[in-house]
């Protein structure tokens, strides 16, 4: 990104960047591996964050004594992760504030994930924010997933901007290859189960929604 280049629009990942899930996607992780006798890892949990349902799981089958089919092992994640959702779902560290502050700001922005359309709306609309982005990209709207820049070339093109005018704020290695590979401006926010991930292709890592960094790369796009 140029120094006159200003941001005009921003792209949200959901899973780790907007909500605490892949702490709750850790334990129901861990819970599935130890009824196969193994517990989650780091190198299984990397190889899985920011991917579609189907190639993560693909790469935690691969670290079974005995592969199992992807979908099914997916399909039992998913009863246990639902399970531990309303206990432990929380919002990051300031997402709603950074939210007005786009608003009052009258920054256009949208989500832009690997996770399945439900799935997002059904996060989305427990805690009222559906009408609060303009557009949404789950895993059925790209052929290929993240850290191809399929899906947020994608959100650029809806949301109006060039790539390098956009902002992408991402959490996991693989989000942020995506979000660099599209030419946009990457902003990575690690978090404890993330941060072991290589983010050399962010334009820096920020410590949270509401890093003063940010604040002022979002401020100068309307200066």
């Amino acid at each position: 990104m140029s120094q006159t280049t200003t941001i005009q629009a921003v792209a949200f990942d959901l899973d780790g960047l907007m909500f605490n899930t892949e702490h709750v996607f850790f334990l129901s992780g861990d819970a599935l591996l130890q009824r196969r006798g193994k517990s989650m890892t780091p190198d299984i949990l990397q190889g899985m964050m920011g991917r579609r349902a189907m190639e993560g799981f693909q790469h935690l089958s691969s670290h079974l004594n005995e592969p199992e089919d992807p979908h099914e092992l997916w399909l039992e994640s998913q009863e246990i992760f639902h399970s531990l959702l309303d206990m432990h779902l929380k919002p990051m560290h300031g997402l709603f504030e950074l939210l007005d502050y786009l608003d009052e700001l009258e920054i256009p922005k949208g989500v832009a994930t690997s996770s399945p359309r439900a799935y997002l709306e059904t996060l989305l609309t427990k805690f009222d924010l559906t009408h609060r982005f303009q557009i949404t990209l789950t895993a059925e709207d790209v052929t290929h997933g993240k850290p191809h820049p399929e899906i947020y070339l994608s959100a650029a093109r809806n949301l109006g901007v060039d790539p390098e005018q956009m902002l992408v704020l991402e959490d996991s290695e693989t989000g942020t290859k995506s979000g660099a590979s599209a030419g946009a401006y990457v902003v990575s926010i690690p978090h404890e189960y993330s941060d072991y991930g290589d983010f050399s292709s962010a334009n820096y890592v920020a410590s949270n929604l509401t890093d003063d960094r940010l604040l002022q790369l979002i401020a100068g796009g309307k200066s």
